[in-house]
Formats: structure tokens, sequence, C-alpha cells
């Protein structure tokens, strides 16, 4: 089935229109660039992994390691896994607190002592993107490489450091999760989904990503550790996580602290991205994004394509459509969506984006089983038992072929006269008719077992 992206286009373009992006976007500074960059490391950075010269990593870099997810390669059997680094040369040019000033007054400084510092902290990446040393980088500064890995369990959390010159700094740690190709698996988006920016405005996003401090939706860091819980094997320190946002990369550490601070650990893929102004900056987030995160997407899966996937967005950018495609293009592989429809910010546009017809459309083709639309992580605190109720069913397996289980809206019935359920560390034997409401937990005829 193909479903058109003209619908979202348009709501892209409307949005940024009503709320004067074109002209916030054409009055931003440009970005200083590197003094010591030569013209020939310019043209050959156009090559990326291609570049046969790649420059040393130096004292006076900035360097991150991206953390990652190990898998098996489908034919060998081996682990490996995309390693993403990144080297940021030190710009200290005259244009640096020009620009710095600039941002502040456009956000609106509250004087406090120190925002200047932040604001430069959190913009010093998009000063200048330099080489990487895992494999030569691009106009980004940015490098991936696959590697072959050595064997680990299911779950395990490898840690990485980074060998430079001394002096240089940055996200010099990295950690690999190593996932089988069989379990469950997590796609969470950022903005608005789980941590707050309730703005759509240029201005204001100008302010939550350089200077406001990054805060959780109240609620989603303990319901993110109750979806952990529910996934995660015995066996194995954590499940995979994959925070697909359409921030760039060059706000990785910024995110990937927030993320440390309040979610689960996880792969952060951001969007490629080399600016010449911070107008970049607004496209990259407001432009695009559904084709960005399919593109994202249909990559987990070719590295875990038979794990079972839960997808976490919300109603503000093109979540609902890009998790709608995906799993039109594989209805086995995603198993849950869940959209935070977004109604705590006054913006222009957000009230049809919130339409149930937007959603109905977005899912064309998706079964309403699997998808839901909540405000509030609150709904499922007595409803988290709700979501948990249908994970754990979808966990189970039925033994004896003598069971029969069908689907029927929001529930599963299960018919036979004697049959097991079995989970890896569980097993339980039920007899009887058994109906389960997927989102209340709430068993409908008598079991004699409890989930």
């Amino acid at each position: 089935m193909t479903i058109s992206r003209r619908s979202t286009t348009s709501l892209q373009i409307q949005a940024r229109e009503s709320n004067h992006f074109p002209e916030t976007e054409s009055s931003l500074p440009n970005l200083p660039r590197s003094s010591t960059t030569s013209l020939l490391d310019n043209v050959l950075s156009y090559l990326g992994p291609h570049n046969p010269f790649p420059k040393a990593v130096s004292k006076d870099d900035t360097v991150w390691l991206l953390d990652n997810t190990a898998y098996r390669n489908h034919i060998t059997g081996t682990w490996e896994a995309e390693f993403v680094t990144a080297v940021w040369e030190t710009e200290t040019g005259k244009r640096v607190p020009e620009i710095v000033g600039d941002i502040v007054g456009r956000i609106g400084s509250d004087g406090d002592r120190g925002e200047d510092e932040i604001v430069e902290e959190r913009l010093r990446p998009f000063f200048d993107g330099s080489e990487l040393r895992l494999g030569p980088s691009g106009r980004e500064g940015i490098s991936s490489d696959i590697r072959v890995l050595v064997d680990g369990k299911d779950g395990e959390v490898v840690t990485w450091k980074a060998k430079v010159p001394e002096g240089a700094e940055g996200e010099l740690e990295m950690r690999t999760v190593y996932a089988e190709p069989e379990g469950w698996g997590v796609i969470s988006d950022i903005d608005d989904s789980i941590k707050i920016t309730q703005t759509s405005s240029p201005t204001g996003i100008l302010r939550s990503t350089f200077l406001s401090k990054p805060l959780p939706i109240e609620g989603m860091p303990e319901f993110y550790k109750h979806i952990q819980s529910l996934i995660t094997p015995k066996s194995a320190m954590v499940a995979p996580w994959f925070y697909l946002s359409a921030s760039p990369y060059t706000l990785y550490s910024f995110l990937n602290d927030f993320r440390r601070e309040y979610y689960p650990q996880g792969t952060m893929i951001l969007r490629d991205a080399n600016f010449l102004n911070l107008s970049g900056l607004l496209e990259t987030l407001t432009v695009g994004t559904q084709e960005y995160k399919v593109d994202r997407m249909e990559k987990i899966h070719k590295w875990l394509p038979k794990r079972k996937m839960i997808c976490v967005g919300d109603s503000t950018q093109s979540d609902p459509e890009a998790y709608g495609e995906m799993y039109r293009k594989d209805p086995t592989w995603i198993k849950l969506i869940l959209i935070r429809k977004v109604t705590d910010i006054a913006a222009i546009g957000i009230a049809d984006k919130n339409e149930p017809e937007r959603f109905e459309k977005a899912f064309t083709g998706v079964p309403k089983s699997i998808w839901r639309v909540f405000e509030s992580p609150k709904e499922y605190f007595t409803g988290l038992e709700s979501i948990s109720r249908c994970l754990e069913v979808c966990m189970y397996r039925i033994i004896w072929y003598t069971a029969r289980l069908t689907i029927s809206g929001n529930l599963v019935y299960v018919t036979g006269t004697s049959y097991t359920w079995q989970r890896a560390d569980l097993s339980e034997m039920i007899t009887g008719g058994t109906a389960v409401d997927l989102f209340s937990g709430a068993f409908l005829l008598q079991a004699r077992a409890s989930f």
C-alpha cells in the first residue's frame, strides 16, 4: 500500500509559514569556518570515506564517540556494529562572541550569569567540523564504519575509550549494546516525546536548543523504565533502544547528556547536516522529517529485522506518518505505536496536527490494536499495566497446538481445553477460555493464572 506524503509536507509548509520561519532563517548569522583548513582539505572532505589523506586528530580537537548497537551479520552470524565518530576543531575566531551575542539577543536572555557560556558551549560544534579517524569524514565532520566485534551476550553493554592525543576533549567513551536477532526493541523520538520543547516558533526552538535546561516530559522516564523492565530478559542488562531525532549530530553531546540522566541506554540516531548558517538548523528540524526517519528506521530494520519494535513519538512533527509508513513496509516488525498528542503549547497549526482525521490517515492500513494516541503518560499508570498486559501477552508463545488465539480489536481471545503459555523464565498452565483486553489488562473470562 502506498500513501502519499503530500499532506504531511503541506502541514510542515503551513506551520513554517505561519510561524515565520523563512524570515527568521534569512536573518540568522553565517557560521565561521576554520582558517586552518587548507583548500585541499576542504576539497577532499567531499570524498568522505574515500579521502586518501585524512588528517590526524590533534590535542586541540574535540572528539565524540557515539553510543551504538551491535547486531549479528545476517550472512556470517558474526557480531558487528556501526561506529560513528566526530571531530570538531576548536574555533577561536573573533566572530564567535558576535554570534553568541546574536543568539542570546534573539532568544530573550533573562540576564542570568553564565547564559553566554551556555549558548557558546552548545554552539561550538556548529562552528567547524573537521576530520575523523575511524574512517575519513565528510563535510559534517561525521564518519561511520562498520566494524566486526568479538562475541558478546544479548543485552551486554561494552564500554570503549578513545585513544587520542593528550589535551583532546569530548565524548571519549562510548557504549555498545549487544542485541541478538530476536526479542524486543524501542524506537523513540526525542523533542516533545520525551524532552520538553513546547514550542513550534523559530525563536522558541533556538532557545530550547541553545539555552534552556533540557527537562523530561512528566512521567515519561518512569514509563520508559517500566517498558524497559518488561522487554529486557532477566539474563540481559538492557534491551536495544534507538533515539531517532531530526536534530543534527552537532547536538549529540547535549542530547546524550539529557538521555543519560533520564532514559535507558541506547543508540542516538541524528541527522547529517553541514551548516553555513544557523538557518540550516531550523530547516533540519522542520523539513523532510518523515523521509529522514523512515530512511533511518529502514537501517535499523536491516540490522534487526526479527525484533519486535515499540515506536514512541508525538504529534508536533511527522512521527505518526513515519511510523505508519514503516509499519506498512513490514507489518510483522512494529508491534506497538504510541503517539503523544501535544496539547500543552499554544502553537499555530497544532490543532490541525491533533485532529483525529490526521491520525486515521497516517495509520491507514495499520490495525487499531497497534497504534494509540495519548496526552499524558499518567493515563497509563492506571494504565501502565495496560501496556504491560499488551507486551506480556505478545511475549508469550503457545506451546500446545490445541490452543487457538484470535485477535479482534483490542481483545485477544484464547480458546482450548488445556495449553501452556511459555516464556524464557516462566511457564504457566491455563485452562478454559480467556479474553484479555490489551489496553485495560482486564480478564473478560475467568482464567486460572496471572500474567
